[in-house]
């Protein structure tokens, strides 16, 4: 009875997660706008963060509890995820245009982050506290120069929020009822984190299998589902520079900001994370700068190459 409750839960924990997301953007972004801070520096930042939230909470969840194959591979899956799973169905749906200035900043620093986690994990099967600083600092200057184009580009930092704000749901709340968004998001997102994962090692033991592969398919695929609805309905709208812009934004603050603060509180080793996941984090990452150049699109022949990488990824963990 007790194994059947933990699924149940699991199942309820996604939903908690996804509903917990979507309010914490709602109510954030909100709040910048009653304040009066630039909303880019607010859409850019804190809807990356939103999405990649339920993958902040897992982590830390799983790191506490001496789940270190799952934390990190809840971060690896969900990277892999995003850009092959999301980016690979979007660009299905509608070829996806690219704004050339991610190229300045944002690319980079998602490639730059994904080869140090790479060579980071299989150095050392974990991430320890200096390699976790150095993630910090990275995040820090990836938010500071975000804020410093924001201000820069008062006009154009409009245009884009608008965007982002009618993706996460335009309407007009009171202050009070925004901060209770905001707390009822991070609440809904520590109570579905904790009942994803109880029901995500509860399969794993009735499974037999590998709490890494769990971490990298099951739970990845649960904390992405943020990133999943926002980019599809931001494909399907034709707004291309939204489902690219959150996709980046999440990977760089999955990487940066999730694996910059939980090895500060607590170390740990991943020894269930293999080569073959980390080669396919960084294929899926390196890919996307060439597709992307490409007339400044992701055509729907390279979406599909995208979403036929993650399938045969998934594939090979569900048959290993």
């Amino acid at each position: 009875m007790k194994t059947i409750l933990e699924l149940i839960g699991g199942l309820a924990g996604i939903a908690l997660l996804y509903y917990g997301a979507d309010y914490l953007i709602k109510g954030g972004v909100g709040i910048a706008r009653k304040l009066h801070i630039p909303e880019l520096v607010i859409g850019l930042t804190l809807v990356a963060f939103g999405t990649s939230a339920p993958e902040f909470v897992v982590s830390l969840n799983a790191v506490f509890v001496g789940k270190g194959d799952i934390a990190v591979g809840n971060i690896v899956g969900s990277n892999i995820c995003n850009i092959a799973l999301i980016l690979g169905l979007c660009a299905l749906i509608k070829p996806l245009a690219v704004n050339k200035k991610l190229f300045k900043m944002d690319l980079p620093i998602m490639l730059i982050s994904t080869v140090l986690l790479a060579g980071f994990l299989y150095i050392s099967h974990g991430v320890n506290r200096w390699q976790a600083g150095l993630f910090l600092l990275l995040m820090a200057a990836f938010i500071g120069w975000q804020c410093r184009s924001a201000l820069k580009n008062r006009e154009e930092a409009e245009a884009l929020t608008a965007e982002l704000n009618e993706s996460a749901g335009d309407k007009e709340y009171k202050f009070p009822v925004l901060l209770l968004f905001v707390a009822g998001g991070l609440i809904g997102l520590v109570f579905g984190a904790q009942l994803f994962v109880n029901g995500a090692v509860c399969a794993a033991r009735l499974l037999k299998v590998p709490e890494a592969v769990i971490g990298l398919s099951i739970v990845a695929f649960g904390t992405s589902l943020p990133e999943l609805a926002t980019s599809l309905v931001a494909s399907l709208k034709g707004e291309g520079d939204i489902a690219i812009g959150n996709v980046v934004g999440s990977n760089i603050f999955n990487i940066l900001f999730i694996l910059g603060i939980a090895p500060l509180i607590h170390p740990f080793a991943a020894p269930g994370i293999k080569v073959l996941d980390l080669g396919m984090m960084l294929l899926v990452t390196i890919l996307l700068i060439p597709f992307m150049r490409t007339k400044y699109q992701i055509s729907r022949v390279e979406g599909g190459i995208l979403f036929a990488l993650y399938i045969a990824y998934i594939g090979y963990l569900a048959a290993a």
